[in-house]
């Protein structure tokens, strides 16, 4: 492989700022702000709007519209 083309991979912190999730996982994002983890260690801090802790899909409050339902009653209104 060639050098200097792959991006660095570090530890990084990502927090959820509507649920305060946080976790650790590896990024080639920067942040000026640092966490303490759990394991002693200062890692950067990356905070994010949306994860699998509050987005609606995995939480279970996902709703699924019936599309079928609407086309149904659209045809039957304007076949006439």
């Amino acid at each position: 492989m060639k050098d200097g083309v792959h991006p660095e991979y570090r530890a990084v912190v990502f927090q959820d700022v509507t649920s305060d999730f946080k976790f650790l996982t590896r990024s080639t994002l920067s942040s000026k702000e640092t966490v303490k983890w759990e394991d002693g260690n200062e890692y950067p801090l990356v905070k994010i709007e949306v994860s699998s802790a509050s987005h609606p899909f995995y939480t279970g409050q996902h709703k699924v519209m019936d599309t079928s339902g609407r086309i149904d009653k659209f045809k039957r209104r304007y076949t006439k």
